[in-house]
């Protein structure tokens, strides 16, 4: 038994024995409902400390700020019961103890659980697990949004996702996604008679020519997944080609990818691209001069959410 920042750490032991000498103390499973439903220790409350009623929570069970509470989570790689004490200590609560290794090690332990599925595995669901198959983009949930600015503008706007396949295989991730340019909409200047006339400038030749080319596609040619690919953060590098205005020029990023319900993908990234790449040139100071107002930044923000489903799954 030990004190760290305030509170005290308990080993399985230590809370085994004080439960068996049924010692006055509230029991608290901090991390989510369904979790605790699956499995608790035998006793505990639940109070999950992802929610922002976390402290109104923990005051509807104890009876008052020198209670004497005992929190665990779900193990030593996770910080949940850690936030939950230091988030009761900065509250006044005065008597605040975490179950070292949270449920696992008192699992390990050999101690009983309780629940509905007390002895099934407890997948963290930290971390991206890719089904091998082949994956259909939903048009309809993805989407794709522009930013471009000069000097003194942002604008933004959205454009569509036509259609998509997506493999995987072992890890590795191939495919391709068609997007509609005719497809491409403003947002900031909505109600502004100014902005059909964006809108009719950006798919004119001077810049995406969507007359001409009403489709650009992303092909992917490699990836890589992190080592522990975190479903928090950037996971999976893609590199391929953009065919865009007629011109196909290799492309890479980061994304973010997660597993979406009824066994799907879901892939969020932000980046930016340069323009003139793909022959996009109007407004470029590289390739004009004097433009005086007509000054355009080279770089266009993208942010793509591409929702995709498995195929007989």
């Amino acid at each position: 038994m030990g004190t760290t920042n305030a509170f005290t750490r308990f080993s399985a032991a230590d809370l085994f024995h004080r439960m068996d000498n049924k010692e006055a103390v509230h029991l608290i499973h901090v991390v989510t409902k369904d979790h605790f439903n699956k499995a608790h220790i035998h006793g505990a409350a639940n109070a999950c400390v992802f929610e922002v009623t976390f402290l109104d929570q923990i005051k509807a069970i104890t009876e008052g700020k020198n209670a004497e509470i005992v929190l665990y989570g779900a193990s030593d790689r996770s910080r949940d019961a850690a936030a939950a004490a230091e988030k009761l200590v900065r509250a006044g609560y005065e008597n605040i103890a975490v179950l070292k290794g949270g449920m696992e090690a008192w699992r390990e332990s050999g101690y009983e659980l309780e629940g509905d599925s007390p002895h099934g595995p407890d997948e963290p669901g930290n971390l991206l697990r890719l089904e091998d198959g082949t994956y259909r983009v939903d048009a309809d949930q993805s989407i794709i949004e522009w930013a471009g600015r000069n000097p003194n503008t942002r604008h933004t706007g959205t454009v569509s996702v036509s259609k998509g396949d997506i493999n995987v295989k072992d890890g590795a991730i191939q495919g391709g996604i068609d997007i509609d340019m005719t497809s491409i909409r403003n947002i900031n200047l909505e109600g502004d008679p100014l902005q059909p006339v964006l809108v009719s400038h950006l798919e004119s030749d001077d810049f995406f020519f969507v007359k001409i080319f009403p489709t650009a596609r992303f092909e992917i040619r490699e990836s890589r997944v992190e080592k522990e690919p975190f479903l928090s953060s950037p996971n999976v590098e893609f590199k391929g080609l953009l065919s865009l205005r007629g011109v196909k020029a290799e492309l890479g990023f980061w994304a973010t990818v997660t597993q979406a319900e009824e066994n799907g993908l879901i892939a969020n990234a932000n980046f930016d691209i340069d323009r003139t790449r793909w022959n996009i040139i109007y407004g470029s100071t590289r390739f004009f001069e004097h433009l005086g107002m007509h000054l355009v930044f080279d770089m266009i923000s993208l942010q793509l959410k591409i929702v995709a489903h498995r195929l007989n799954p």
